[in-house]
């Protein structure tokens, strides 16, 4: 995290990025693992000793961060494209099936999400939101699992709101649509608010 107004210089859009990263470009709709969509604002470089390391600066949505990712660790930290339509259909997909698999015993389960979560992928933190919802629905939640429904919650619909290009609230719909076929209720954002 940098403040807004760090010494770099811009690089032309045009650019040649390397083979070691994934190409973003200014403007591009991105996802940072567990922070959310977000938007390339720029791209500089930065000297750090003797080396010349380029940077994309991240704005992230819903937190107002500003994120710097050395452009070579894109890949590695889960700097990833916002979701396609093929991959949303996926996901909702997952949410109306049936089956759901969640570990019994807390701590093993705890970490089994936090391991999901921290993937980026939108395919794992809906299946966390899937087992979170199902056995809350069947018990009460441990304050830190309330916590990551809340996340998954947060992350799944801002996502899909943004690669939908449509208001968060009609991904609502969609999403409690999709649970409602394997009788789960999908919950509002103020039921998880501690």
């Amino acid at each position: 995290m940098v403040p807004a107004s760090f010494p770099s210089t811009p690089t032309p859009l045009g650019a040649n990025m390397g083979s070691t990263d994934l190409n973003f470009h200014i403007g591009d709709k991105v996802v940072y693992p567990n922070h959310g969509v977000g938007v390339i604002e720029q791209i500089s470089s930065r000297s750090i000793g003797p080396n010349v390391e380029r940077f994309y600066l991240l704005h992230i949505k819903a937190s107002s961060l500003k994120v710097m990712v050395p452009c070579q660790n894109a890949g590695s930290v889960g700097l990833r494209r916002v979701v396609r339509n093929g991959e949303i259909q996926k996901v909702l997909d997952l949410l109306s099936l049936a089956e759901n698999g969640s570990n019994g015993d807390w701590k093993d389960r705890f970490k089994e999400n936090s391991d999901r979560m921290r993937t980026g992928s939108l395919i794992e933190v809906a299946g966390v939101l899937k087992n979170l919802i199902a056995l809350h629905q069947s018990k009460p939640l441990s304050f830190r699992e309330k916590k990551m429904l809340e996340r998954a919650r947060y992350l799944l619909v801002s996502e899909l709101a943004m690669a939908r290009n449509c208001e968060e609230s009609k991904v609502e719909e969609l999403l409690t649509t999709a649970l409602s076929k394997c009788k789960l209720r999908f919950p509002e954002a103020s039921e998880l608010q501690a």
